[in-house]
């Protein structure tokens, strides 16, 4: 069954120490795979990794990756408590050489250089991968499924529009042989007679468009990336029925024609959204 390039998809879960993490996926038209990814600083090294689960997925159109992370817990401060000491005895030592009497404060001790700092949690932040992937195929997962839904519906709107198409051919290749014949029946010379053909004949124009209609619908009961095989037999029927245009003397062909030029233009507006 075909698939859209159109669908969003989200998931989450909660991950401690960080709280909750949580990516979202969209897509859209585009002609081949593009995927965009926004991650929070610390997560940039796992980029590839991410369009990798996406690649597995998703085949064509213009993705875009929002990763998040509330991180609940706040970092720790902390103190390093032998450069504290070092420091304390430096301080002490000047002011008994110097007989300083100013004290020495906790505030102007915690300002020394290196003295305070909050917790590092890179490492911590290097764990997250294993849950972040789960939520990554999650997410990826959601997103085909919603693809695969907007797919089906396209499916069907386009089963039907070949299948009218189908119709209307019908009723212009028995109205052509009956106009054609009439037309013919007033011309005495064969000479015109074959040059009336020559310029106005759509018979192998009409072949064409059928077989083009039925490959057509063949190829949309065929799975994985068709979308511009689609649109290339959109556009040889769109070909087909201009020519027919031209060539069409009878002013009910012509009506008919342009009905369907219509509905192919309709069609190819659909198949682009198609993987």
């Amino acid at each position: 069954m075909i698939k859209s390039m159109t669908g969003f998809a989200s998931a989450e879960a909660s991950f401690k120490p960080f709280g909750k993490i949580s990516a979202e996926l969209r897509s859209s038209n585009h002609k081949f795979l593009e995927i965009v990814l926004h991650l929070p600083e610390g997560l940039i090294a796992l980029e590839e990794r991410i369009k990798k689960i996406i690649e597995a997925k998703i085949k064509r159109g213009r993705l875009t990756c929002i990763v998040s992370v509330a991180d609940s817990a706040s970092a720790r401060p902390l103190v390093n408590r032998p450069l504290l000491q070092s420091y304390v005895s430096i301080l002490r030592g000047l002011k008994a050489q110097y007989k300083i009497k100013d004290e020495i404060s906790i505030n102007a001790l915690l300002h020394l250089p290196g003295v305070l700092s909050l917790e590092d949690r890179k490492a911590q932040k290097a764990a997250i991968w294993p849950k972040l992937k789960t939520i990554i195929e999650k997410a990826a997962d959601g997103l085909d499924r919603s693809r695969q839904k907007e797919g089906r519906a396209t499916y069907y709107y386009l089963k039907n529009r070949a299948e009218a198409l189908s119709g209307n051919l019908e009723s212009i290749e028995a109205r052509f042989k009956k106009a054609i014949q009439a037309k013919l029946g007033n011309i005495p010379s064969a000479e015109e007679r074959s040059a009336l053909l020559k310029d106005t004949d759509i018979s192998e124009e009409l072949e064409r468009l059928i077989f083009h209609i039925r490959n057509f619908k063949d190829k949309l009961s065929k799975s994985g990336p068709i979308g511009k095989e689609l649109d290339f037999i959109a556009q040889e029927m769109q070909r087909e029925a201009n020519t027919t245009a031209a060539k069409s003397f009878d002013a009910l062909i012509s009506s008919k024609v342009v009905q369907i030029k219509s509905q192919i233009e309709k069609i190819r507006e659909q198949v682009q959204n198609i993987e």
